[in-house]
């Protein structure tokens, strides 16, 4: 579980894949794609730095909600709703460690209102000739870490993200199958009635 913590805690990122023909997708675009996504839905690949490998289901619901299941026989639960971030050890029926989400990077592109240029997040804006790489950062609070979101120009689409810890250590996280639009009830993110749940 502290893998699982580190790489929601500390936060950075990604790398990507992508159509022959591209070019680089401007900052306001990019906000303006992030801020509309209201729900997501998606299967991701999580690869640690040690090199091993999860898979789940992730889904968002903006502002301030995600949840990430985790595929067995991992089986661990991470949800954020209400300002925390909780993380669910699957060996246990004790209560998730909880964190501020605000003091983790997620909080970047769970917010009410995405404006990259409004609230000088953008610490990155690169293009590796196929994606579109945006490395997001609170300038106010470096230590909380950076999120790099790989995009490929088809909408534009959010496909990765990496995230970096303090030690230099990153963590891929690969999105597919994405889904946007959808209604997503709010008892998935509500971290009581998922302990209860789970404590049964």
């Amino acid at each position: 579980m502290k893998r699982v913590a580190s790489w929601l805690i500390w936060g950075s990122v990604l790398l990507c894949a992508s159509p022959l023909v591209a070019e680089k997708i401007s900052i306001d675009r990019l906000s303006s794609y992030l801020d509309g996504l209201k729900t997501v839905e998606a299967k991701f690949t999580q690869i640690s730095s040690d090199g091993s490998l999860s898979t789940g289901a992730l889904f968002i619901k903006r502002p301030g909600r995600i949840r990430f299941e985790y595929d067995p026989p991992n089986d661990a639960l991470v949800l954020a709703s209400g300002g925390q971030l909780a993380i669910f050890d699957p060996k246990g029926n004790a209560g998730p460690e909880s964190y501020p989400l605000n003091k983790t990077p997620l909080s970047l592109i769970l917010d009410d209102k995405i404006d990259l240029k409004r609230n000088k997040l953008v610490a990155g804006h690169n293009f590796d000739g196929t994606s579109t790489i945006l490395t997001v950062q609170d300038p106010e609070n470096p230590e909380r870490g950076k999120m790099a979101l790989v995009f490929t120009p088809d909408g534009p689409q959010l496909r990765q993200w990496v995230i970096r810890d303090q030690n230099g250590e990153e963590t891929v996280v690969v999105l597919n199958d994405m889904a946007t639009g959808k209604k997503l009830n709010d008892a998935m993110f509500n971290i009581q009635l998922n302990k209860n749940e789970r404590n049964k």
